[in-house]
């Protein structure tokens, strides 16, 4: 097993123990998701330092504020990894209100593109960076009325970060989504997917190598085809890395993890998984690849994706999560 993918699946495991034992009543989910936060950045969770953060967040949002929900232990252990966690705080709270300004509604999306934009913007540039979200996002919503909603935020937000242009960005959208559409079915995934290819220009090859990596998970009874982690699909093939590789590399990992407590088939299910894990190889493999680089655009353009994969991963979890809660509480 490569050593960086073995040290962060074990600070994964450790981390998911600790965070979960400090915030004991919030949704487990949420617990595995912030643990991965710190495994990204080889880190171990410090749960005093998360509680801090967390309690920093209920003091600057009223009682019924979307960062006190769900996704609140996320997005304290997203603040917790910072330098200044009072400063980006107050940078995001005012992004979501500028945001629902140009009438994004609230939601657990729109608090990560606002986290997005205020991570990646500088404050003289947000107000531009919304207003080409916006457009990204309507012209989604013309071309798919019925798909596009919150879910589509961040990806909108990504692509108002980036350097394309919306009418040619959203033209490639509907050819690759019009290409894929007969395998891998009319759904949120594939438009997620087809977004993220965008974003990282896909051309013909990378389409190709998405369907031959689909077909060689498939062979290790491993789907990344579905709704949740067709975007993780895409991301996976867009990296500099043999197909063969990756599948291999992706199956040590899931059976590695499987063994650990609290990651076992009876706690936790495939798709949530399969992001965890995804997260955590695409952010190793990026970082070497981007050591290998000598363009820096294109090692901004791999940043860049696993950024918005890691925003999405955020987003879809707490999805994930509400989905669970309902589900027991029925």
């Amino acid at each position: 097993m490569n050593p960086t993918d073995l040290n962060r699946l074990q600070l994964l495991a450790a981390n998911t123990q600790s965070v979960k034992k400090e915030f004991a009543w919030h949704n487990i989910s949420i617990s595995r998701l912030a643990a991965m936060l710190y495994a990204a950045e080889d880190r171990t969770a410090d749960p005093a330092t998360l509680r801090n953060v967390h309690d920093l967040i209920k003091e600057n949002t009223g009682a019924f504020s979307i960062f006190r929900g769900t996704l609140s232990v996320a997005i304290a252990a997203m603040l917790s990894l910072t330098e200044d966690p009072q400063g980006r705080l107050d940078d995001i709270l005012n992004t979501y209100e500028q945001m629902k300004a140009h009438k994004f509604k609230p939601s657990d999306h729109l608090a990560m593109a606002a986290y997005e934009i205020a991570r990646h913007a500088q404050p003289e540039q947000r107000e531009a960076v919304i207003r080409r979200t916006k457009v990204f996002y309507d012209g989604m919503k013309e071309n798919h009325r019925f798909l596009t909603s919150y879910d589509d935020y961040v990806f909108s937000a990504m692509l108002g970060l980036s350097t394309l242009e919306p009418e040619p960005a959203l033209k490639h959208m509907e050819q690759l989504y019009a290409e894929l559409k007969p395998e891998l079915r009319v759904s949120n995934g594939l438009q997620s997917l087809t977004q993220l290819l965008v974003l990282g220009d896909a051309d013909r090859n990378a389409t190709d190598r998405l369907h031959e990596l689909r077909e060689a998970f498939k062979q290790r009874k491993i789907r990344m085809d579905r709704d949740f982690t067709l975007p993780s699909l895409g991301l996976l093939a867009l990296l500099p890395i043999e197909v063969r590789v990756i599948a291999d590399e992706i199956e040590e990992n899931i059976a590695y993890i499987r063994a650990q407590k609290g990651y076992g088939a009876w706690s936790i299910l495939d798709q949530e998984l399969l992001l965890l894990i995804s997260s955590l190889y695409i952010s190793r493999s990026v970082g070497e690849a981007c050591q290998g680089l000598s363009a820096s655009t294109v090692s901004t353009a791999l940043t860049n994706l696993v950024i918005a994969q890691q925003a999405a991963t955020i987003a879809t979890v707490t999805v994930i999560a509400a989905a669970n809660s309902s589900a027991s509480s029925s």
